[in-house]
């Protein structure tokens, strides 16, 4: 008696991870660890997949979910003894280099942009325009940091080096995760963790990215020519494909502006 389910062909799960990270945008609702977790598992448990492969566009965004989305996907590719591939397109760049690096191999096209092995924190300063208006800014406070880098005041050397304590370690957890996931494959002679960025090309020659190749053809040579690919990808709300919410349309505006950094803006 023959089994149907018993000749199923091999598979390999795809996975969209495209969008700022913890940033809603039109595309959806942002890339964070809640919102990814039920494909995530999905991904790694349906039909024991002999690969997953992630389709990734990120120009980086939340440290944290960055830092929380890479930690399931070593959890899960660990639980399931399956390999997970990673695959840049346009841009890997900040939190977007960081989920490439929780894959065990990081693929991309000559000309993606990956790294940006860096923290930021940008802000605008209007002390001169309210005062032009005569504008009288009040503030009061419990605790003498609660008002810090408010936009509205004149930025004091305290509060750059509060900021710069807090940037500092974030930076050196980014610079620990890299060091951990790419090894003795990185470069040397070369200081990787400025928040430069680099093509496709160049990453392969800093051991960033361990090839040039694109996610349908790298997999079968990989896994076979007949494999099954299985895409998941976040779901947008259908009341959302109608319109943005003032919340949503800041978050997209946000979006945009990450991607247009790294020259790859979104249309």
């Amino acid at each position: 008696m023959r089994i149907p389910f018993l000749n199923r062909p091999a598979t390999v799960a795809v996975l969209r991870l495209q969008g700022a990270i913890g940033v809603a945008g039109r595309g959806g609702p942002g890339l964070s660890d809640a919102a990814l977790a039920p494909l995530l598992e999905r991904a790694f448990k349906r039909r024991k997949p002999l690969a997953v492969a992630l389709a990734l566009n990120s120009p980086g965004g939340s440290p944290v979910q960055s830092s929380l989305i890479g930690a399931r996907l070593r959890r899960l590719s660990e639980e399931h003894d399956v390999p997970v591939h990673a695959f840049v397109e346009d841009v890997a760049a900040s939190g977007g280099y960081w989920l490439a690096c929780s894959a065990d191999h990081i693929w991309a096209d000559a000309s993606s942009v990956l790294g940006s092995i860096g923290v930021i924190s940008s802000g605008f300063g209007f002390v001169e325009l309210i005062h032009r208006h005569g504008i009288e800014r009040r503030v009061h406070t419990a605790g003498r940091s609660k008002s810090m880098l408010d936009p509205f005041r004149p930025q004091t050397p305290e509060d750059v080096e509060r900021l710069n304590r807090l940037l500092g370690p974030i930076h050196e957890a980014f610079k620990e995760q890299v060091r951990a996931r790419r090894g003795n494959r990185l470069a040397e002679d070369r200081d990787l963790f400025t928040g430069e960025i680099w093509t496709g090309r160049e990453a392969v020659e800093l051991g960033l990215a361990d090839g040039i190749a694109h996610l349908v053809p790298k997999m079968r040579e990989l896994y076979g020519e007949k494999i099954r690919f299985l895409t998941y990808g976040q779901r947008v709300p259908l009341l959302r494909r109608f319109g943005l919410s003032a919340d949503e349309l800041l978050g997209s505006v946000e979006e945009r502006a990450a991607f247009s950094r790294f020259g790859a803006g979104r249309g």
